[in-house]
């Protein structure tokens, strides 16, 4: 489960970077884009947030319900990320 876990934040990590792009803010401020591994950690750290609050609030102990959690958890963490960035 561990392996499957990292894998959903490094694949919401990547699919947030390309689709999602820098804000406005780093564009200004960095001149350039941000990296694609930081985006990656950053989903990694959220799919694990993600799935241990789906496992505390026992939305069951299924698979699917644990991906789906880890797939929210990486996206929230994401786009809050951006926000404050």
């Amino acid at each position: 489960m561990f392996l499957l876990v990292l894998a959903i934040g490094v694949v919401v990590g990547f699919l947030f970077d390309r689709l999602a792009g820098p804000s406005w803010l780093a564009r200004q401020f960095s001149g350039s884009t941000r990296g694609m591994i930081t985006s990656a950690l950053v989903g990694v750290a959220g799919a694990f947030v993600g799935y241990h609050i789906g496992g505390l609030l026992a939305l069951g102990g299924g698979i699917v319900t644990s991906i789906i959690a880890a797939a929210v958890g990486a996206a929230v963490v994401l786009f809050g990320w951006r926000m404050a960035k």
